[in-house]
C-alpha cells in the first residue's frame, strides 16, 4: 500500500491561492522531483479543472514556459491523475480517471493499487481526507509572504489536531522552505 501524501504550496499565514507563491524553477522542480517519487495525482474538480486550463498547453509546447515548468508540465501529462468529483464526470485530459463511490472506500483503493503513493493537491479535498484519516504524509512549500487573505489551509476546519513529526526542512534559495511531515500520531 502506497502512502497519501498532501502537498502543497502556502503562505506564512496560510494562504493558498495559487497566485501567492513563488512559481520559479527551483519551486518547479521541488514539485517535479516530489511528483516523480509519486505514483498518482489526487485532485479535486476544482484543482483539476484550475490545471487542465494550463498545463496541457504547457506540455504541448503551445504555451510559452521556463523549462523547469515544461519539464513539470510533460512528466503531469504522463502521471496518473485521479479527480474526486459528484458534479463532473468527464475528465479528457490525458491519463485522467473519475474516483467513484465512498471516498474513504475508493481513496482507500487507490492507496492500495498505488505502491508508489498518491500526491494530493487540493485543500477542499484534504480536509475530507484528513478527516478520514487517510493522509499520511504532508508536504508544504511555505513560502516567505504574509497576504492578509484566503482561502486558508484547513479553513473548514478539522475535528480534532492532527499531530505531526518532522522529516525535513529545506530552504530554497527563493526564501520558501520545503516541509515535510508525518502523521504522529
Amino acid at each position: 500500500m502506497g502512502l497519501l501524501t498532501f502537498s502543497i504550496n502556502l503562505t506564512l499565514d496560510g494562504c493558498v491561492d495559487h497566485q501567492e507563491g513563488i512559481a520559479d524553477d527551483e519551486t518547479h522542480a521541488s514539485f517535479t522531483q516530489l511528483m516523480d517519487s509519486s505514483g498518482a495525482m489526487l485532485w479535486g474538480r476544482v484543482t483539476y479543472e484550475m490545471m487542465e486550463s494550463y498545463w496541457p498547453a504547457v506540455a504541448g509546447g503551445e504555451q510559452a514556459a521556463p523549462p523547469a515548468m515544461r519539464e513539470w508540465a510533460i512528466k503531469l501529462e504522463a502521471k496518473p491523475k485521479y479527480v474526486v468529483s459528484s458534479t463532473r464526470k468527464d475528465f479528457p485530459w490525458n491519463n485522467t480517471h473519475h474516483l467513484t463511490g465512498d471516498l474513504h472506500t475508493s481513496v482507500q483503493r487507490l492507496k492500495d493499487a498505488t505502491p508508489e503513493g498518491v500526491l494530493l493537491g487540493s485543500g477542499n479535498l484534504a480536509v475530507e481526507l484528513d478527516r478520514l484519516d487517510l493522509i499520511d504524509e504532508y508536504r508544504f512549500l511555505v513560502h516567505p509572504r504574509i497576504t492578509g487573505h484566503g482561502p486558508t489551509l484547513y479553513q473548514k476546519g478539522l475535528p480534532s489536531t492532527r499531530r505531526l513529526e518532522l522529516v525535513s526542512a529545506d530552504p530554497l534559495s527563493n526564501g520558501a522552505v520545503a516541509m515535510h511531515y508525518r502523521r504522529a500520531d
